[in-house]
């Protein structure tokens, strides 16, 4: 059995809908669901949930947020192996402590507190940003989302970056049994030199076939390793993350890659990325990329 699937929670409607979410890639993958709540989280969210607690102990009302969680994670699949821990510590360095032995980081995208109303939860966004392995961000306005749109949804971005990206959304499609749209967004400069080769034709043309080629160079090691993937490619005019926020209105799951390394430090978030996790109308999975 491979790594646990980890979810984070923290007692909002947003975090039950990312334990379904979670407790649906756990079964598909065969692989144990953890559910972890760090109780410090309001020093990101708010503090006034902590001020209306009255008489009783934070801790209390963590285990209680836990075990509400677990209930609910049961009754969606019941024979699934899953275990809990309620950790005293902050909620951002948890979670990227359990995404270092994890499969996968399953979070909800909004928090209770002050700032419930933000797009997306800060604390959602902080992981995102620095995990070790994909962070899905559960967005969608309902439960209906897990299942509207049996599709994988994937960006492709320049040429020969976004490999992990490319496979993890085909392993999704494939345990899923749904199909893969993957996208490649292309834009026609506003002003080619003078005497640049392209003027004699027609510039967009050359773009467009450009973006396809860099498209399907991106897919051929994926398409070879699951065959059974239905795969549809799009080549798109405009700006990326408008065309991948468009994508996401008909897919299940929207995968987008992050830059991780070359010695940065702090949130690690390309401005695609960070469109979607804020935007999307479907949940985000956010794919570090390294090398």
């Amino acid at each position: 059995m491979g790594l646990p699937l980890v979810v984070g929670v923290d007692g909002s409607r947003s975090s039950l809908r990312a334990v379904d979410w979670a407790v649906d890639a756990a079964v598909a993958h065969g692989v144990p669901l953890r559910l972890v709540h760090a109780f410090l989280w309001q020093r990101y969210e708010g503090a006034e949930f902590a001020r209306d607690l009255g008489r009783l102990s934070e801790k209390a009302i963590a285990e209680a947020l836990v075990d509400t969680a677990v209930g609910h994670a049961r009754r969606r699949a019941g024979g699934l192996e899953i275990s809990a821990s309620v950790v005293p510590e902050d909620p951002v360095r948890t979670l990227l402590d359990e995404g270092r032995n994890a499969s996968m980081l399953v979070l909800g995208s909004r928090g209770r507190g002050r700032l419930a109303g933000l797009l997306l939860g800060s604390v959602s966004l902080a992981v995102a940003a620095r995990a070790d392995c994909p962070v899905v961000v559960a967005r969608g306005a309902d439960d209906g989302f897990l299942e509207a749109h049996p599709r994988v949804a994937v960006g492709v971005g320049a040429a020969g970056s976004g490999s992990q990206a490319v496979a993890f959304a085909f392993r999704e499609a494939e345990v899923r049994h749904w199909a893969l749209l993957a996208v490649r967004a292309w834009r026609c400069p506003a002003h080619e030199p003078m005497d640049h080769p392209l003027l004699t034709g027609d510039p967009a043309r050359h773009h467009r076939e450009q973006a396809a080629e860099i498209l399907d160079e991106a897919l051929v090691q994926a398409v070879r390793d699951h065959p059974r993937v239905e795969v549809r490619r799009q080549v798109t005019e405009g700006q990326a993350g408008h065309v991948l926020l468009e994508v996401s209105r008909g897919a299940a799951l929207l995968v987008v890659g992050a830059r991780r390394g070359n010695g940065r430090s702090g949130l690690q978030l390309g401005r695609v990325a960070h469109t979607a996790l804020h935007h999307a109308s479907c949940p985000v999975a956010v794919v570090p990329l390294r090398g």
